[in-house]
């Protein structure tokens, strides 16, 4: 059963997300696109993990809150600035749902739970933050792949692919290593992951 101060903080953070003025045409409407990408994870997360408890179901949809507020432009160039903004984007997204956890009936030590799983703290050690991390790279590839494939292979470069492929599973458990295979992909798509599995 859903609390009802579950249901308000997720509807919070679908209300921040709904700003997004960056838009993604799904089935010829268009959808703000972290609106869509929470929706996408929370979906993941119910069905694959269904006993999921609610600390968890909150930073599942909290992952990219308000994502567009720090730009990548805003961060020097290459890997170390790429990691700069990844670290920066944790800490806001942990910082603003702890704020609406907080304003919705939820404790200090709640709170910061869920902003210890956005931060991606205890990653491997702490299994719900490793299942934030499982959910993130399973939505990717059922969502947001075919379009990352797509923008490398105009440009040639398929061993970008293959490493992204690789470091995703990587950072996946056995449990998000099982679910991952049984994905049903374009051919395409499995080839690519099948490629960067097998090397």
């Amino acid at each position: 059963m859903t609390s009802s101060r579950l249901t308000t903080v997720l509807a919070a953070i679908d209300k921040i997300n709904s700003e997004d003025p960056n838009q993604t045409i799904v089935e010829g409407n268009s959808q703000p696109n972290e609106l869509l990408y929470g929706q996408y994870m929370t979906t993941c997360l119910a069905q694959y993990f269904p006993q999921s408890n609610e600390l968890l179901q909150i930073a599942v949809r909290a992952q990219h809150i308000k994502r567009w507020q720090l730009k990548r432009t805003e961060f020097e160039l290459g890997k170390a600035g790429y990691y700069q903004w990844r670290i920066a984007q944790g800490k806001f997204h942990a910082q603003l749902a702890k704020s609406l956890m907080i304003e919705n009936g939820f404790d200090e030590s709640e709170a910061e739970t869920t902003a210890c799983l956005l931060r991606k703290e205890k990653l491997k050690t702490n299994t719900d933050t490793q299942t934030l991390e499982d959910v993130a790279c399973l939505v990717f590839l059922q969502y947001y792949f075919d379009a990352f494939a797509a923008k490398y292979t105009e440009e040639d470069n398929e061993a970008k692919i293959i490493r992204i492929v690789r470091m995703t599973w990587g950072k996946m458990s056995d449990r998000g290593h099982e679910i991952a295979l049984s994905l049903t992909l374009p051919d395409h798509l499995a080839k690519l992951v099948g490629k960067a599995l097998a090397e």
